[in-house]
């Protein structure tokens, strides 16, 4: 069997190329980043949170007019709001679980424990909803999508 060596993307090399500098994280892009669960990478198809947060933390000039600028800039922005929606799905969530416990209040612990889990399951779902319309993710266009999903790393595919 081959070694498999894992290098940048060609999306991550454009990106790296057209930085001038860092840019600093906001709070709700910091706390949505905090969310998201750990990724075991088989084929290297998605990005884990690390890779999101470099492309977060890079910084573009705002006056540079060429394509591939606007190309990260488009991306950084897609990738901006798919991470600021992880707090609503969080939040609706643990916002359906309390108001559930609380509609229980006057039932024996048994009863809230078997709705909880179901109701916590689907707050994750409605969260997922209401974040997307409240960052605008249900508006963005498919390129902006595609972009956003575009792996930071692969494998290497040498020649034969």
């Amino acid at each position: 069997m081959a070694a498999t060596i894992v290098v940048p993307s060609d999306i991550t090399i454009v990106e790296e190329k057209m930085s001038i500098g860092k840019r600093r994280l906001g709070l709700f892009e910091s706390t949505g980043l905090l969310g998201m669960l750990p990724m075991l990478h088989i084929h290297y198809s998605k990005m884990d949170k690390g890779d999101m947060r470099s492309v977060l933390s890079k910084k573009y000039d705002p006056e540079d007019t060429r394509n591939a600028t606007d190309i990260c800039r488009c991306r950084q922005q897609a990738i901006s709001r798919s991470v600021v929606s992880q707090n609503f799905m969080w939040g609706t969530a643990w916002g359906m679980t309390g108001l559930c416990w609380w509609s229980f209040r006057r039932y024996n612990y048994q009863s809230r424990l078997v709705a909880l889990p179901f109701i916590f399951y689907g707050g994750t779902f409605v969260g997922r909803a209401l974040g997307d319309v409240i960052t605008g993710r249900n508006a963005e266009f498919a390129r902006d999508r595609f972009l956003a999903s575009l792996p930071a790393k692969v494998y290497f595919t040498g020649s034969d």
